[in-house]
């Protein structure tokens, strides 16, 4: 049985059906063009932060491979020029963690707000917690 959830800034039904997501959002063929980007996200984002059922979740996972594949080609990071406490900085904005909850993290509260302001630097034991954490490759913080 599948269930459509009515999204609040959404007035449409969200398509439940296999077929009928196909149909109805972005077929899941290859982005290759900036206007193929386009439909691709705003698909996405019509899944985004709902309840899905089953198949509404392999088609925003399939979705996503599709839009990463395009941003990794077209709009590449450069994260050389990033520095690691850069990286981290980012990563606790956008997950709403503060330096104490990122010391906790580590596994002293503490330590998040030095590794933070630059007053140490972050060990090898940190980098393996930190990619679990976020789940990112570790040569972000090298």
């Amino acid at each position: 049985m599948s269930v459509t959830v009515k999204a609040k800034n959404d007035k449409g039904k969200l398509p439940s059906a296999w077929m009928d997501l196909l149909d109805e959002l972005y077929p899941l063929y290859p982005v290759r063009s900036e206007k193929d980007y386009k439909r691709a996200i705003a698909a996405a984002d019509k899944l985004i932060g709902r309840k899905l059922n089953i198949i509404q979740l392999k088609y925003l996972d399939s979705l996503s491979i599709l839009i990463e594949t395009y941003e990794k080609e077209h709009y590449p990071i450069d994260t050389a020029s990033l520095k690691p406490v850069d990286i981290l900085k980012y990563l606790c904005e956008e997950n709403h963690l503060s330096a104490s909850d990122l010391g906790r993290i580590l596994g002293d509260r503490s330590l998040g707000s030095k590794i933070l302001n630059g007053q140490r630097q972050l060990s090898k034991a940190h980098i393996v917690k930190l990619s679990k954490h976020f789940s990112v490759e570790p040569g972000l913080f090298f």
